[in-house]
């Protein structure tokens, strides 16, 4: 069961990060954007059934929460501390499992031309895009590639805060014109 070490503010007003002292997932992220999608996780479930909340976003050590904004926000971390608090610590054996079965069936279909150029975007993101998201609570990942349109999508607190959808989408992309002078990002 982890315990909550920390709560901190996150650039989006309507989203909260609970830090924890014990891992949910190892490396798997998951994201939920309303209860039908959470319907088969436990924890997620659990907080959607807190009135107020619109998404759920998990990962390691930490999980965000956004809210509709019209719930007070201390009487709102109470209640969601309850469920994150009851919440089984990660098992890293299967999770490392789920992790390759995901990032394996996510890059099937593309090209091997495509799948040299995910590596190459990815890892610009891992180096200097990811860390500043997942300090913020968010997370993103790339969707699909077409033909020079990356489309990313945004996770946890940077799925609704306005800064995300503009500034560090076009941050994203002057980032990446530095590999792929024609490439273009899009949020989905």
């Amino acid at each position: 069961m982890p315990k909550i070490a920390e709560i901190e503010p996150t650039p989006n007003p309507n989203a909260m990060k609970f830090i924890l002292r014990d891992p949910l997932t190892w490396g798997v992220s998951r994201s939920y954007d309303n209860a039908e999608a959470a319907k088969d996780d436990p924890l997620a479930s659990k907080l959607f059934d807190i009135e107020h909340v619109t998404s759920v976003f998990y990962v390691d050590h930490w999980i965000t929460v956004t809210q509709d904004g019209k719930a007070d926000w201390q009487e709102l971390m109470r209640r969601l501390a309850l469920p994150i608090r009851e919440a089984p610590a990660a098992d890293a054996a299967s999770a490392q499992y789920a992790q390759q079965a995901a990032s394996g069936a996510a890059v099937e279909s593309l090209s091997d031309a495509d799948k040299e150029r995910l590596d190459r975007i990815n890892q610009i993101l891992d180096d200097q895009v990811r860390p500043y998201l997942q300090g913020d609570g968010g997370d993103l990942y790339i969707v699909g590639i077409d033909g020079n349109r990356v489309m990313v999508h945004y996770q946890g607190a940077c799925g609704g805060c306005p800064s995300a959808i503009s500034g560090t989408l076009a941050g994203i992309e002057s980032l990446l014109r530095q590999i792929e002078p024609d490439v273009e990002v899009v949020a989905v």
